[in-house]
């Protein structure tokens, strides 16, 4: 069977009722997997394949959309179906029509919508399984501790991985990991619900609802999430206007906003390699020498 065929039998099968692709189309944007677009009699659907071994980030995404619908913070795209056709694997998600997030009106609902979603919290820090934040596995081993929770699950893991770029990095990231608890001696911060990558590209409009999708969720620090949004641009400052006004922040966002976007950066050396290098050096740097005051 073609592609197309196989597919259609999927999709016909989560469904309990026929489905026939009639027309298929690449949906370009993505960077690690391919994307489509299936249109037939019984609707239309977003499906990403990839290689039969990235399975498992499909069914992390599948059950990170689940959650945040769940948490009725954002429209999400509904995971339908995934699993294997042929040696591929393959995520079939309702195919949204979707527009950028533009202007004040669509930044404060944004805004809003996010405080709203960190608002669902967990019992601790982590999550039920183990994700990926790109095409990087990302570890959710739950722990009642937030700072070690960051050293052990974000910091550490790519601080290994970056190994190859020399003893120095590491060496200083593993003295940032160990002084962790510094940044966090007058608060601890409630496990929300993390969209996890939130960057500008993975958040839109869709029929005047916020949007997001190709989550990293774990429960964490809320200004995890809010530090992404910054990392790249692309958020209105209406947007964080919004979200303060709804959950204000507490003291010593700015120096915590640095090292949650580390992890980021570090992710960014490991998979794109080393242009990101000066940045990470900088900003452990700038985090050590905030702590020796």
């Amino acid at each position: 069977m073609s592609v197309a065929e196989s597919l259609s039998a999927e999709i016909s099968r989560a469904l309990g009722r026929p489905f026939r692709a009639v027309a298929m189309r690449e949906a370009g944007g993505g960077c690690i997997h391919r994307t489509l677009v299936l249109e037939g009699d019984g609707g239309r659907w977003f499906v990403k394949l990839n290689s039969g071994e990235t399975l498992p980030m499909f069914e992390a995404e599948r059950d990170g959309l689940a959650a945040l619908a769940e948490a009725r913070a954002f429209r999400v795209p509904q995971p339908l179906c995934c699993g294997l056709i042929g040696g591929q694997a393959y995520l079939v998600l309702e195919h949204l029509d979707l527009a950028p997030v533009a202007g004040r009106a669509d930044a404060i609902a944004c805004g809003r919508a996010l405080a709203a979603l960190h608002r669902t919290t967990g019992a601790r820090y982590g999550w039920r399984r183990a994700n990926f934040i790109g095409a990087t596995p990302q570890a959710n081993t739950e722990h009642d501790n937030w700072a070690r929770f960051f050293a052990e699950a974000r910091l550490r893991p790519q601080l290994a991985r970056a190994a190859a770029h020399g003893p120095t990095l590491r060496k200083k990231g593993e003295s940032l990991a160990e002084k962790l608890p510094a940044f966090f001696l007058d608060c601890r911060p409630p496990a929300s619900l993390l969209h996890g990558d939130l960057w500008h590209g993975n958040a839109a409009m869709c029929g005047g609802l916020p949007t997001v999708f190709d989550p990293a969720v774990y429960h964490g620090d809320r200004e995890a999430d809010l530090a992404m949004t910054e990392l790249f641009g692309g958020f209105p400052e209406a947007f964080y206007a919004a979200y303060r006004e709804a959950w204000p922040l507490a003291d010593g966002y700015e120096s915590r906003k640095t090292l949650y976007n580390l992890y980021h950066v570090l992710n960014h050396l490991n998979l794109f390699g080393a242009g990101y290098l000066r940045q990470a050096e900088r900003m452990i740097d700038r985090l050590l020498a905030e702590l020796r005051g």
